[in-house]
Order: structure tokens, then sequence, then C-alpha cells
């Protein structure tokens, strides 16, 4: 049976009709676009006759005025002397920006975001978190009708995008940092032109041992996330671990002491030793003396009596002319180790619970790079003692020489026969 012209159908006739309209419809939907699907509507709602856009929009969901539109352009096109369009929507159709009705709201909400510099400081979000929620609620209050969706969209217009906070501002800089830099650069290049070793060391932020949260992301199945404890106060039986490095920038390896004590001075310079023995004389069996850079501050610290003491200690022990040179204040993030050695070391243990000392010890044994760094580990059990003072007799016992330039910083200790 054909479609029916008459002015009035059957409801069997009208079912039949329908049944045929969806199965074109599911047919050739795939290849409409918004402006194709109307006119094809139109044209099925002409073919059908009366009741044509009723049966139309029970089928496809298209209202009637959409239909209509497709009607009024199936016309223009057998118009000669309307111009063909391209476009799928008439100019100007859709919703205007919000910021085009209202051209103020992207001033109003710019000070909200920036109280300080654009406007008042005692903007009720000054110390608020600036959520897109919180954002649409203030400008709600100011009489503006917008949801957070269209807040992100006028965040958007303002060049604004979520940002988390940098780490460049160094504090407080010495005149003579840069100077100080140059300085270690040139005697590095120094001891390496003479096959001496050069080794950067600093100590690693102590890590809780136990089942707590570590920081990044471990691949586990969908749903399962490794199970940790709530809460990081410190396992009062396991305690925490004191990490010492020492990186050879010759050889790109290093050595690691893990220690169960505080990171003190003497455990800094007993890291050095092991280093030494277990390692650095293998290496530079005929060596006389040694470059050491570290940070200025902490166990190390060139103002710590305890750390100078150890370190001719260590020269006695091991006949090396031991040279230290310290970065300056608010420069520690230039010392080579922290980006060549502990960088890794915290990519390899990312989001693992450092369980126990053989935990950790694993993981930075196996920190590898493609430049080939190989890192050794040792566990030292000894409890050092904090507040050790060095007395000025002991002090003047040392055989220190310091250089020209910034002899606090930069000075050599000799073994005593």
């Amino acid at each position: 049976m054909g479609l029916c012209f008459s002015s009035r159908m059957r409801k069997e006739d009208r079912a039949h009709i329908k049944q045929q309209v969806e199965q074109r419809y599911r047919a050739i939907l795939p290849c409409l676009n918004e402006k194709s699907k109307r006119i094809w509507a139109a044209s099925e709602s002409l073919t059908i006759g009366w009741g044509g856009d009723s049966i139309v929009n029970e089928v496809t969901g298209l209202s009637r005025v959409t239909i209509q539109h497709g009607k009024r352009d199936i016309k223009n096109f057998c118009d000669q002397t309307t111009k063909h369009n391209e476009r799928i929507r008439e100019c100007g159709g859709g919703r205007h920006k919000l910021s085009k009705e209202h051209p103020e709201i992207l001033e109003v909400l710019d000070s909200l975001i920036d109280p300080f510099s654009r406007g008042d400081p005692e903007s009720p979000l000054r110390w608020t978190c600036k959520s897109v929620r919180n954002l649409s609620n203030e400008l709600i209050s100011k009489g503006y009708q917008v949801s957070p969706r269209t807040v992100c969209s006028l965040l958007d217009e303002l060049n604004y995008s979520l940002q988390s906070n940098r780490k460049k501002l160094e504090g407080k800089q010495h005149p003579d940092r840069d100077d100080q830099c140059i300085y270690i650069n040139d005697l590095v290049k120094k001891y390496l032109g003479l096959n001496l070793p050069v080794v950067s060391v600093d100590a690693k932020k102590r890590e809780n041992i136990g089942n707590f949260a570590n920081k990044g992301l471990e691949w586990e199945k969908k749903k399962h996330p490794k199970e940790v404890n709530t809460y990081d106060f410190p396992d009062k039986d396991k305690g925490k671990a004191s990490i010492y490095g020492i990186y050879d920038v010759r050889q790109d390896n290093g050595w690691i002491n893990v220690g169960i004590s505080k990171n003190t001075a003497e455990f800094a310079v007993e890291s050095i030793r092991r280093w030494w023995w277990g390692m650095g004389i293998q290496r530079y069996p005929n060596a006389e003396k040694i470059l050491i850079t570290a940070d200025g501050g902490g166990s190390n610290g060139y103002r710590i009596r305890l750390w100078k003491s150890q370190i001719q200690r260590l020269a006695n022990e091991t006949g090396l002319k031991i040279q230290i040179c310290h970065f300056s204040p608010s420069t520690s993030k230039w010392n080579k180790i922290e980006h060549s050695m502990f960088s890794f070391v915290s990519k390899n243990w990312r989001g693992r619970p450092l369980e126990s000392i053989a935990t950790i010890v694993n993981c930075i044994a196996n920190t590898k790079t493609t430049k080939g760094l190989k890192i050794k580990t040792s566990i030292d059990k000894h409890h050092y003692e904090g507040g050790i003072k060095v007395s000025d007799k002991e002090m003047e016992k040392i055989n220190m020489k310091k250089n020209n330039f910034h002899g606090e910083w930069n000075y050599q200790i000799l073994p005593v026969q």
C-alpha cells in the first residue's frame, strides 16, 4: 500500500506509514547533519500530506517548528531567485554569549578572582576557595544568573586556567651567589681534568617507615588501590629512615646510606666513609685529593662544627686531602645529586608505601636510568646522638686551610699524621 494523501486516514494506515518512515529514518540518519535532517523530515511530511508533521514528529523527535523550517528551506531551494546557502544554521542563530549581553560581568568576575590588583581586598572570596561553584554563587548574589559551567566559559574568555603553585622563589640571595656557583664549576672541571674524584652529597628528607601513603601513581587493578593508613603519624616501632646520598659526578653512580637514627653530621660523614671504602677507592686507587660539593645547611652545613670535625677524622683515616665547597644559601637545588640521583629514586618508589627498611633499600638499589645510573646501598643501624658539641680546642686541632674566595664556604681539610 502506498502513502495516503487523503484528508483523513485510518489508524491502520497511520501505523503502517509510521513504520515505513521510521525504517527510512534509521537507514539515512548516519548521513544527516542538522540541516539535511530537517529537510528530509520536511520532505517526508510533504509526501504524507495531512498529519505528516505529527507523524514525522513522533518518529524522529524533531519539533514541528524544525519541520516547518525544513519546509521553508525546500521552498528556498526550489526558488531560483534565492542563492544557495552552505550554512547549516541561519546567521545569528543560537544563544548569545553572556559576556555580550552583560559586558560588565567579565570585570566583576575578574575582581572576584584577583581582589588584590583589580578588586576589593575585602572581597568575600578573599579567603575562600575560588571554585567555579563559589564564583557562580557570588555572581548570582550580584544579580547574574550563571551556572558553574558558564563561569568556566567566562574564565576562559579572561584567559584564566587552573594553576598549581610553582617553586621558583629562592628567598634572600647572597650577592656572591653566582660567583660561588662559577667558582664551584671551575673547581669541578679542574678536578675532573686531573682524574680526581668529585662527589655531590646531600640528605634526602626522612621517610616514614610503614604502610603510609606515598605521592605518585602506581598501576593496580581498577577500583583496587593500595590501602594505606589514614594518618601519617610515625610508627613508634619502625620510626623513620634517614637517607644520605653520595653521587659520583664522573662515573654517574652513587651510594646511599639508609639509617634508622637521626640525620646528624656524624651520620653524613659515615655515609661518605662507606662510599669511599665500598666504591670510591676502587674507582680512584691513586687519588690523593677529593672534592665534595654540599649544601650550605643541614647536617653538612658550613657552620656545623661536628661536620668539620668528622671530616678531619675521615681525612686522617684515608690520607685524602678533602676539598669542601658549599653552595651559597638558597641555592641547594643546584647541587648535582638533587636532579641526577635523588629525583630518580623518588620516581622509582612513587605511589608505593615504604613498609620496611628492606623496601627502601630494594627500591633504591633498583633505580636505573637510560644513561646508566647505578646506586649501591647500605643499612646503618648505628644510633647517632643529636646535639653533640665541639669545643674551641677541638676546632683548633682541625687542619683546615681556607680558600681565598669565601673561605667559609670553600676550604680544604688536610690529614694530620
